[in-house]
């Protein structure tokens, strides 16, 4: 089972005058301690509301210091359970993001493509296999060198099979 995991994180910021100017800076910042090693992370701004409902911008400004949410999103792969994705993505996102909290926003599980692909690559595989078969009856008349490449196709097929 393959999961997409969002954790918010909460990024200071110091020396800034607008929200905007936070913004950038957490996102260059984190993107910064990431990199190189995971930068499969999407880094986004984090969403937040006031008690009544009411859309706030990701960054709290006081005294020229901020406190930025962001929303960093990883997809885990091979799992068991929808807990072990989230504690993977805490455990390699926090181990760069020193001094940072971190909260899992969501864990949602992805549908495994891999089945259907492994189906239609194995019927593929036949049809191939099929047209091989159509060819050697056809072509008794080759080369013996041929005929010994086309045995031995067959043999190294049975034996991946």
């Amino acid at each position: 089972m393959h999961c997409r995991v969002v954790v918010e994180a909460a990024v200071p910021v110091f020396d800034v005058e607008t929200e905007d100017e936070a913004i950038r800076i957490a996102i260059s910042k984190t993107g910064e301690m990431l990199n190189p090693d995971l930068n499969y992370v999407e880094i986004n701004m984090g969403e937040r509301t006031s008690p009544e409902g009411e859309e706030l911008p990701p960054a709290f400004i006081a005294a020229d210091e901020a406190l930025v949410a962001l929303e960093l999103e990883m997809t885990v792969f091979n799992v068991e359970r929808e807990e072990h994705a989230s504690r993977i993505a805490r455990k390699e996102i926090g181990q760069r993001l020193e001094n940072i909290p971190l909260e899992v926003l969501e864990v949602e599980t992805i549908e495994d493509d891999d089945d259907d692909a492994d189906d239609e690559e194995e019927s593929e595989a036949e049809s191939t296999d099929s047209s091989e078969e159509t060819n050697e009856s056809d072509g008794d008349a080759d080369e013996e060198t041929d005929e010994d490449d086309e045995e031995i196709l067959p043999e190294f097929e049975d034996l991946v099979e």
